[in-house]
């Protein structure tokens, strides 16, 4: 794939103020996907604002009003305070990799320069509690994908993602954040947040001075891998937030590498796990970019380390199933599919999906870990938009 290559055109821009648009996006009950179901029902966001009372009302909520005016409006004014730039979904500076994706942030704060979300970029994530060697990794990986043309995109969590960002801030690095695009978290990288905000890059889909919940990460690691053409992994535990970014970068059709880690380090889990299902190896900067289409150079060896201590040989045992990650993405969606806001039964989803009921609870574990299914008492499972 060229460095120049455009994944879509950009959809027809919207003629709504701007207020408007964010008056809708932060109304109670209405996510992303929500906010394009009721554009493309209405055609515009102040026609969705007049008509979202009674939609609230047909589907059981009464008393239901949107977001002030007032609300929106002083927003607006805590980004210009702050330096920020609002980017709407449909406007020629929204990045286009995002455009295609059925849950696009329908807003973008964006603080410093703009132009990187326009050019190719690669996102880095891993362990927060990375290791020494994960740490090198992530660096020399940053550096070689930015010598080639690349942006970085990572989180600004500690460890792997701080490597990366620290390692790009002179060639270009962006980072995602899952609260304000004004707000550091974590606290030990307000620092690191302002060089990126001079040199990089940082965006949120938050209202300006939010502070960062659980759910927040999930939908902001869908942007991280919605705006990549790849997402490597380099340290991560089976269960973690670069998992889940994995996975939701193959829902949306980016690449998924890896690097290996020993058997024994709970950190190289997770990349072993997406390994064994299927994600590319990579052992350096050229394999990263073999699959991205940039240019090969010649990068340096990094520096001996002190031989590992022996450890014992596990014991060989019988060889489990390969999933491929594109089998697991290809049922989470015909669940995703068959869920919506109205809560339906955990029976009846299996029995829709004709499968086995343990798989289907394997998968849905996963998808609820992810903030994508709700589970409510009696056995009722929605979809969180």
């Amino acid at each position: 794939m060229g460095l120049t290559s455009n994944p879509t055109p950009h959809p027809t821009p919207l003629d709504d103020d701007p207020v408007d648009c964010l008056r809708l996006i932060r109304s109670r009950k209405v996510g992303p996907v929500t906010f394009h179901r009721l554009l493309s029902e209405h055609g515009s966001a102040r026609a969705a604002l007049a008509a979202l009372p009674d939609v609230a009302r047909a589907a059981g909520l009464e008393s239901y009003a949107v977001c002030p005016v007032e609300v929106a409006r002083h927003e607006l004014a805590q980004g210009r305070a702050a330096g920020a730039q609002l980017i709407v979904w449909g406007a020629g500076a929204y990045p286009l990799p995002l455009c295609d994706l059925p849950d696009a942030p329908p807003v973008l704060w964006v603080m410093g320069d703009a132009a990187l979300l326009h050019r190719p970029l690669v996102a880095l994530v891993g362990a927060r509690n990375a290791s020494s060697l994960g740490l090198r990794m992530a660096r020399r990986l940053a550096d070689g994908v930015a010598q080639a043309g690349f942006v970085t995109v990572s989180g600004l969590a500690r460890g792997i993602d701080t490597a990366v960002h620290e390692a790009t801030l002179l060639t270009g690095t962006v980072a995602v954040q899952a609260g304000g695009v004004d707000v550091a978290y974590p606290e030990e990288n307000a620092r690191l947040m302002a060089q990126i905000a001079e040199q990089g890059c940082l965006v949120s889909e938050q209202p300006m001075g939010l502070l960062p919940q659980a759910r927040h990460f999930p939908q902001r690691n869908r942007i991280v891998s919605g705006l990549s053409r790849a997402v490597v992994v380099v340290e991560a535990a089976s269960r973690s937030g670069s998992i889940i970014t994995a996975k939701t970068a193959l829902d949306q059709g980016r690449d998924v590498l890896a690097v290996p880690g020993h058997p024994f380090d709970a950190r190289a889990a997770g990349c072993n796990q997406l390994l064994r299902d299927g994600a590319t190896l990579i052992r350096g900067p050229a394999d990263v970019l073999e699959v991205v289409g940039g240019t090969v150079v010649d990068f340096p060896a990094p520096p001996p380390e002190l031989p590992p201590e022996p450890v014992a040989e596990p014991v060989p045992g019988p060889v489990p199933p390969r999933r491929p990650l594109a089998d697991i993405a290809a049922v989470h969606s015909q669940i995703l599919a068959r869920l919506g806001p109205s809560p339906l039964a955990e029976d009846q989803l299996i029995r829709d999906l004709s499968m086995p009921p343990a798989k289907v609870a394997h998968h849905l574990l996963t998808l609820e870990l992810e903030g994508r299914v709700q589970r409510a008492p009696g056995g009722l499972l929605s979809r969180i938009d």
